[in-house]
């Protein structure tokens, strides 16, 4: 199976690195509707469009991630269109509707990313009730239950500690079943992938840490009795002519670094991963260079020459990764570089990788 791409929408202002440098990215429809028919005409399977209600990180401005689903749906043909939600936030019968209408406009390129919440401030300031890590692992999972209950069934009850859902019906249903995402990196979001995720999402990490968790998730996959699950992996991309321009850029966004900002950032993501009883999980070992990129996107190593980005990729494959999340510092141009570049290496090497293997 050939490797997906996919890049995160910056749906949200401030760009995807957490530093002053200057960032050729824009954050507007407008914007964000060009860089998706880029995305689509060369390459790319998946756009993830971030959710956030609230400031955490100098992002003022943010635009609704299901809202902006729609209007790229009816923008594009081909690119697959993952909108992020936050459980709590939403109902899932509510967000079942709307992903079903955007799966309709889109003629069945719709998908959702489930984020059980790692941001505290966002739930107090709309009166929502913040729960503890796991909890909020357990009502994503009751979150994804009611979603794909009424995508499939007639009618659907559900009774859990969260929802209530009393012999709903869902019309039209969706054009085909929308692929479920989730984040997280901890215990109870592994359990939960090994239960009922499509995908499961990773934040950037080594080799070594990757393959980890993917043969952990496979494993509870496997003990659960459920079918094949797909996992992804974050990675921030700097491409340039060489090594250490590359390299030189990366110094430049960390030397830049928004330090308040990034202080924020930590301070917001102790209620994730490190606050578990395992002390694993998003950010639970991210260095303060790591949150500059706020999933770890440096950590990944797709940062040198556009050979040796293609070279890191298929290294990822190897290991188990199915779709690459990408982001970038200039998304006016360097969106539109790795599809030119990244993505056909990529798949010249993975031609002799399955003559290698046949």
């Amino acid at each position: 199976m050939s490797l997906q791409f996919a890049y995160w929408a910056p749906n949200v202002s401030g760009g995807l690195v957490i530093s002053k440098i200057p960032q050729k990215t824009g954050w507007s429809f407008e914007d964000n509707k060009r860089y998706a028919q880029i995305a689509e005409k060369l390459g790319f399977d998946y756009v993830l469009i971030q959710t956030r209600f609230l400031a955490s990180y100098g992002a003022e401005n943010q635009l609704e991630a299901a809202a902006l689903a729609s209007a790229l749906a009816a923008s594009t043909e081909k690119l697959n269109l993952i909108t992020a939600v936050l459980p709590g936030l939403w109902h899932p019968g509510v967000m079942a509707k709307i992903i079903s209408t955007i799966d309709h406009i889109s003629n069945g390129r719709a998908a959702i990313n489930i984020v059980s919440g790692w941001f505290k401030g966002e739930f107090n300031a709309y009166g929502e009730p913040w729960l503890d890590h796991d909890e909020r692992y357990r009502r994503s999972e009751e979150f994804i239950e009611v979603l794909r209950g009424l995508w499939t069934e007639e009618e659907f009850t559900y009774r859990g500690d969260f929802y209530r859902i009393n012999q709903a019906p869902l019309k039209p249903k969706p054009v085909k079943t929308p692929k479920i995402f989730q984040g997280g990196n901890s215990k109870a979001a592994k359990e939960m992938a090994g239960r009922v995720s499509d995908v499961y999402f990773m934040n950037g990490g080594s080799l070594e840490d990757i393959k980890k968790q993917i043969d952990e998730v496979k494993a509870l996959r496997e003990a659960n009795g459920k079918g094949q699950i797909e996992f992804g992996v974050n990675g921030f991309v700097i491409v340039r002519d060489t090594e250490e321009e590359a390299k030189q850029v990366l110094r430049d966004i960390v030397e830049q670094a928004d330090h308040e900002a990034v202080l924020g950032f930590k301070d917001s993501v102790k209620h994730a991963g490190q606050s578990t009883n395992e002390k694993e999980g998003m950010w639970a070992n991210s260095s303060y260079e790591d949150l500059i990129q706020y999933n770890d996107g440096f950590k990944t190593g797709l940062i040198g020459t556009a050979e040796q980005v293609a070279d890191r990729i298929i290294e990822l494959k190897k290991i188990g990764v199915n779709i690459v999340l990408t982001g970038f510092l200039h998304y006016d141009e360097d969106l539109q570089a790795f599809g030119e570049k990244v993505i056909p290496l990529v798949r010249e090497k993975e031609a002799k990788l399955e003559l290698q293997n046949a």
